[in-house]
Formats: C-alpha cells, structure tokens, sequence
C-alpha cells in the first residue's frame, strides 16, 4: 500500500468536522492579501525567476535564520556563493526545521506551485532542483498569482516611491487576474533620530511630490505627504500601514514638532522622546487623512528592530536580526485610538501585535472603539511576523473569539516578499476550520455547517472584500 504523502488533502484537520469545513466551504476561497510586501516591479513586468534560489531564498529572513541557526555561512545565505550551492544549504537545512512552521510551508509550497511530494534534504535536493526549475521556466509572476487565486493584492509603498509600477500593471494587466493596489507607509517620515537617513529619503520624497525645491520646512514636509497621501488615493489605494514598536501619543504642539524637524534638517539626530512626540504629531495627521478618504489603517506594533550592530552593518536591515519586543502597548494606543475617535475621525482600523503577551490587551482594545458604523471596524489583525504559525494562529483566533466577534474577522495576510507564500492562506484555513471542527466535536458549538461553514467564507475572504471594498475582477466579486 503507498505511503500517503506528508501534505496530503486532510493535512492539519484533525476531525471529521473539521475536514468537512475545510473542504466545502474554506479550500476553493478566493484570496484576500490585503498586506504583503511583493515588489511591484515583479508584477508590473511579469518577471521570470531565473532558478528556485531566486524565487526561494531571494529576501526570505525566515529561512536566513534558521540556515545560520544551523550553522550555514553567510556566504551560502546572502553571499557570493552560487545559487545551487545557496539552495543546497537549505536543502540541509530543512530537516533541521521539524516543529518548525518553515517545514510545514517549504512541503506546502513544493507542492503546491511544483507539484513536488518528496520532502526535501540534502538527498533529494538536486531532484528538487531539477524539477522546480522545469516547472519555472516555463512559469511567471502573473502564473503564480493566479494559480494561488489571489484577487488582491495590497502592496506595502513608501510615499517617496514613484507608483510607476502600479501604474504599468493597470495599463497593461495582460493575464492577471488579482487586482493590485499600494499601501501607503510613510513611516521613514517618522525617522528623525536617524538624519543622514531621513534628509536624504527628504529628497526622494520632493521629488515624488513634484517639489520644486527641497522639503526645508515642517509645513513642507506636511504638505509633501498630504500631496503623496492623495496621489496613492488616484492610483486605487485604500490602505495604509505603519510599523511602531508602540503607538505614538505624547503630548506635541506644531511648533514642538517643527523644532525637532529642523533640528533633524541641519543633520542633529532626536533623542527618543523627541523624537516620540514629533511621531504623535504626524501619526493623527495621518489618521484624519485616512478617515477623509475611508481608508482602512494598519498599526503593526511590538517588532524589536535590527538588533545585531554588527550584521546590521555588514548586511542591511530586514535581513534577519529583529525579534519580538516587551514594549508598553495599552496606553499609548487607547490615547491615541481614542484622539481621533474623539472627533470621530477614526478610520477602519487593523491593530496587529507582535507579542503573544499582547494577544488580550488589543483583543479587549478594539472593543472600545466600535460604533456600529461598520462591522467589525476595528479587528483585532492576524497572527503576523513571529507569530504566522499555527500555534500562535490559535492563540490570536482564541482570543478574539472570548473578547469580540471571530466571526467579523477579515482574516488571514502573508505579509511576505515571496510569490510562493500564499500556501500560508491555506495553512491558516486548516488551522482555523481543525480550531472550530474540534469545537463542533465537543459540542461547543453547533454542529450546523451552514452556520458554522458561512463564518469560514467570511473570515477566509467574504468580510474583507466588504471591509476594504476595493474593486475586484468579476468573479471573484460575484464569489459566494
């Protein structure tokens, strides 16, 4: 009798109830990936992978982590080393990564877009390799999007980027079916701390906003993002997002923000307070921006950022060296939730945190700020970063599930650089439908699969296409 394959179709159910929700109502959902951070210049030129390296480890700090965890060199990581040899440390690597969430998603991801059921290691890697290069050369980019069934695709852009792309992709769509919109994050506007950084981004910045002359004032800067918030608005944007170790909300006049602006301007660096209550004068700015236009805002908190000096230096940032923070989160975030609410010009909100100690603090968070004008107005966000793994995919779903309304949540996001990643979709639909199938089991919930069924489309895809309310191509907005 053959052996059953490691990802086989009841992978993660664990009960028959379970099962029958994946498969009738969560596998054929149409995917909504309202935050990743694909390049797209990829997209806008349907670019062709040159081999599995490049479309594998390419970016991918997840996998950088666990090869120098397994005592890889960095010149089979980031470095010169050519691309086989790059994949065969990971070949090696992977059996090393049982428990993992990277074991689960490197079998989920050669199977899905290769068709590949061997697992992979040092053994089988050259197999892996001649087949997944097979398949990509005759594969690209808009191949990969549409066979994951992706209907959006939100795109994470900094206010001093072009757009072109974006641009390029709605002129010349060609085969694609996702609709593919930026993300506004203007977070590198916040970098006062870091002037060498921040006046030369000042001129990216000018440039993009049709200035004539250098941002040399605060009003300038002002006036600069407002003028980028808008043109992302005419390319389709309804989305922004910020990364914050903790909401900003101290106390900070114009002329206070101002002072610490030109300050920066004339290369002298803010020291952390200053530099927090300049950030809490933009950050309601940016909020009413976004209510004007119904914007949905993203507030990803709690990452501890590029902790290694010394690799930092040699490598860049996001390159594998940040970590969960311990960061305060509750006070800062009601005081500054509750500013713009106070004039009811809070937006859509998406609070996502990046420790699991946080999980109850922004599940009871989001339950203060509904009004009734929107279901689920502000959500509780996925599992994200260090916490896109099964387990952690329960704790978030659980906590929701105690301290507000699972079934008004917009769901699952990559938040990935990889066009292979979507098989992430998959994994937490498993997970969620194995969660409740085990609930319909011990009778905690009623075993009636239209209700509970129903609550899956919506969380797989059905609430965000109603949350965002972003143009989709026919069929996925007629999906049902």
């Amino acid at each position: 009798m053959p052996t059953r394959p490691f990802i086989h179709d009841d992978f993660l159910l664990g009960s028959r109830q379970a099962r029958e929700l994946y498969h009738r109502f969560a596998a054929d959902a149409p995917i909504y990936d309202y935050h990743c951070h694909l390049p797209p210049d990829l997209i806008a030129r349907n670019h062709q992978f040159a081999d599995l390296t490049e479309l594998w480890l390419g970016g991918d700090h997840y996998k950088w982590r666990a090869m120098r965890t397994n005592g890889v060199p960095e010149r089979c990581i980031t470095g010169a080393a050519s691309p086989r040899e790059k994949f065969q440390a990971w070949a090696e690597t992977v059996p090393h990564t049982l428990r993992n969430p990277l074991h689960h998603w490197s079998a989920l991801e050669l199977k899905r877009y290769f068709g590949i059921n061997e697992l992979l290691d040092g053994r089988s890697a050259e197999r892996v390799w001649r087949q997944a290069n097979a398949r990509l050369a005759r594969t690209r980019v808009h191949d990969l999007i549409n066979q994951s069934g992706v209907a959006v695709v939100c795109t994470t852009d900094d206010p001093a980027d072009s757009l072109e792309h974006h641009a390029a992709i709605r002129r010349a769509p060609g085969k694609l079916e996702a609709r593919v919109y930026p993300a506004f994050r203007p977070d590198k506007a916040l970098a006062v701390g870091q002037p060498a950084a921040f006046n030369a981004w000042l001129e990216r910045l000018a440039g993009a906003a049709g200035n004539s002359s250098d941002i040399k004032s605060f009003d300038a800067l002002l006036t600069a993002l407002k003028r980028r918030h808008d043109d992302f608005h005419a390319a389709g944007a309804r989305v922004s997002d910020h990364g914050l170790e903790s909401a900003l909300a101290e106390p900070c006049t114009h002329a206070q923000a101002r002072m610490v602006f030109d300050a920066a301007r004339r290369g002298r660096a803010a020291s952390p307070e200053e530099a927090a209550r300049y950030g809490s004068f933009l950050m309601p700015e940016f909020g009413r921006w976004d209510h004007a236009r119904g914007w949905v805002k993203q507030l990803h908190l709690g990452a501890l950022r590029n902790n290694n000096a010394r690799l930092l230096s040699t490598l860049g940032p996001d390159t594998g060296f940040d970590s969960i923070g311990d960061f305060p989160q509750a006070a800062a975030l009601s005081r500054y939730l509750n500013a713009l609410d106070a004039t009811d010009q809070l937006p859509r909100t998406i609070l996502y945190n990046n420790n699991p100690r946080d999980n109850y603090v922004l599940g009871t968070m989001i339950g203060n700020f509904q009004d009734g004008s929107v279901p689920g107005k502000v959500q509780f966000g996925s599992g994200w970063w260090f916490l896109d793994q099964k387990e952690a995919m329960e704790w978030q779903l659980n906590a929701l599930s105690n301290l507000g309304l699972l079934s008004r949540f917009v769901g699952m996001i990559t938040d990935s650089r990889s066009f292979v990643s979507y098989p992430r979709h998959e994994y937490f639909r498993r997970t969620l439908c194995n969660l409740l199938g085990a609930d319909m089991a011990a009778g905690l919930i009623p075993g009636d699969y239209a209700a509970v069924g129903a609550m899956v489309r919506n969380i797989c895809f059905g609430n965000a296409r109603g949350y965002f309310g972003l143009e989709l191509a026919p069929r996925f907005a007629a999906w049902r």
